[in-house]
Order: structure tokens, then sequence, then C-alpha cells
């Protein structure tokens, strides 16, 4: 399924789903409008494109205990694409960082970590983030609050194309 053949009922349905992955198909169905049977074939079918990643639970970092969340900008010594690739490479292994982007500019990487504590963080800092290889600079940022989150992408967006 390609872009250009999503029509408004895809649409609508990855809207529905982004923002509640636990309805049901007959709700979501009911909410754009068409029959039970027809919708799970465009869910699926918007799955095996690969439009829809997957489904998962929001949780509540600070309900849990995660404390701290850290934006660290990382420079790298060579930006070599094996050099870029082993670097992402090893975050996708450390659990903290939550997310990991390759930016262009000043900075190779801006990374999303979140921490229990102050201290632990900076353990992670100092044992694991800063003496990786290729890691020629961090700098980080300590988050104070977060006003805005909203998961997925902005359909509404594509629909006024």
């Amino acid at each position: 399924m390609k872009r250009s053949k999503l029509d408004a009922i895809d649409m609508q349905i990855m809207n529905a789903l982004q923002e509640d992955g636990r309805i049901t198909n007959v709700d979501l169905a009911k909410k754009v409008g068409i029959s039970a049977p027809p919708c799970l074939r465009r869910v699926r079918a918007l799955e095996e494109a690969g439009y829809i990643r997957g489904y998962h639970a929001d949780l509540d970092p600070k309900a849990l205990g995660f404390e701290v969340t850290v934006f660290a900008m990382v420079g790298l010594h060579s930006q070599a694409e094996a050099d870029l690739k082993a670097f992402e490479h090893y975050v996708a292994e450390l659990p903290l960082v939550r997310e990991c982007h390759m930016l262009n500019g000043e900075i190779d990487f801006i990374l999303k970590c979140v921490a229990p504590d102050l201290a632990t963080f900076q353990t992670f800092l100092t044992e694991h983030l800063t003496p990786a290889p290729n890691v020629e600079s961090v700098r980080t940022s300590l988050t104070i609050r977060r006003s805005k989150h909203t998961p997925g992408v902005p359909l509404e967006a594509l629909e006024a194309e």
C-alpha cells in the first residue's frame, strides 16, 4: 500500500488507532463508518504495508520512578558511515537511551535518556556514554518539565494536501 493509495478511511483508521490503540474493531468500524470485516482487512493491510508498526502502552515515567529526562547531544570523532552505524548499535543496547536521532550540523546525535535520578544518569554518562568508542563530546540538557506529548504523526497535515 503506497501512500498515494491511502484513502480517507485509511487515514481515519490510522488516526483513531493512534489515539486509542486498544479500540475494538467493532468500535473502530463504527467510528470510521464502515462494517467490521472490511475495517479489519484494512487494518491488517495497513500493518502489512508497514504504516502501522505496532501497538504499545504509553507508560508514565514519573509514576514508575523515572524522575529524570535528559537530552544528550553527542559529537563523534568520525562521521564515516561505519562509525555512525557502530554508535547507533552501541546506544541501541543502552536501556536508559529511549530515542536516538542522527542530526545534521554541529551535533551528530541527540539522545533522549530517562533515569530514576540524577546520580543514575551521571553514572550512565560517565561509565557508558562519554567513554563510548568514537565519542568526542557529550553535552546534556536536563528537562524541567514536559509541556506536550503527542505520540505518532500529525495525519491531519496529510489530509490538508
